[in-house]
This record gives structure tokens, sequence and C-alpha cells, in this order.
């Protein structure tokens, strides 16, 4: 009997101990099983391993899954903090964009001497808006990313 022959039954074995097969292979493999030692050999083989991966069994302290959880809520907790901060990072340049508006606007479009309509306008476009946008934006990422998260949960 050729090696692919071999293969192809001990492939037949590795599927009945894992799921089962129909009876009709089953019947193949025992007429086969009757006349191939080395096919046997393999069945005994994976049997014996099988029985010793109960022999893995292991005691679990009881409070692991409580210091796993806590583990996981700590950079959650940070997370919040962070985000927090960010937007109050925001709250700081939108006020201060807007100081250097009202204050100081004058004085930057005297020194380029430049009328000072386009200075507020630059001011508003680059600096005012976009720390505005944070602002608004950074408190709603934490939920979106939350949504996000429970909709790839679900899929799966």
């Amino acid at each position: 009997m050729n090696l692919d022959h071999h293969e192809t039954f001990r492939h037949t074995i590795d599927e009945k101990l894992a799921a089962g097969i129909p009876a009709d292979r089953e019947q193949s493999l025992r007429e086969h099983l009757d006349t191939c030692a080395p096919c046997r050999e393999y069945l005994n083989a994976s049997n014996r391993v099988i029985a010793g991966l109960g022999g893995f069994s292991f005691e679990v302290d009881p409070t692991l899954n409580a210091r796993v959880l806590s583990s996981l809520r700590r950079p959650a907790q940070r997370g919040r903090r962070h985000w927090a901060l960010i937007g109050v990072a925001a709250a700081v340049l939108t006020m201060g964009g807007s100081f250097l508006d009202l204050r100081f606007g004058d004085l930057i479009a005297s020194v380029f001497d430049i009328e000072r309509m386009p200075v507020r306008q630059g001011l508003l476009a680059f600096w005012i808006v976009p720390s505005l946008c944070v602002l608004l934006l950074f408190p709603l990422l934490p939920f979106l990313s939350k949504a996000g998260t429970y909709g790839k949960e679900r899929n799966q």
C-alpha cells in the first residue's frame, strides 16, 4: 500500500476522533484497520494522546477573574481622564485663540501691514474653528467608539 493511502486513512482517523465521520467511512476505516498495522498504531497513539490531555486540568485561583477584570478596567478609567484632558485643552485653545484675536488682532494687522479683517478671518479659520470642533468632538468619541465596539461584538 502506498504512503498517500495511509495518509488518507490517518486523516480519516483524525476526523473520527475530533468530530465523528459518517457510517460508510467508518466501515471503510474499520476494514482498513483490520489489515493495516501502521494505521492501527496511529489510532492507538492518537487515543493515548487524547487520554493524556485529560491530565492537564488544573485549579484556578478564585480571585483570578476579579483581578483580570480590575486590570482591564484601569486603562479604561485612565482613558476617560485622557479624553477629559483633551477636551480641556481644546477649550483652552479656543479661548486662547479668541483672546489673541480680541487683544492682539489689531497689533498683528499693523505689524504685517494688512487689514484687520483678514487677520480675524485667518485666526477664525485656522485656530478657533478647528479647536472648537475638537472641543465638541472629543467628548463624543468615547461614545462613538463604544458603539463601534458593540457593533463588532454583535457581528462576531
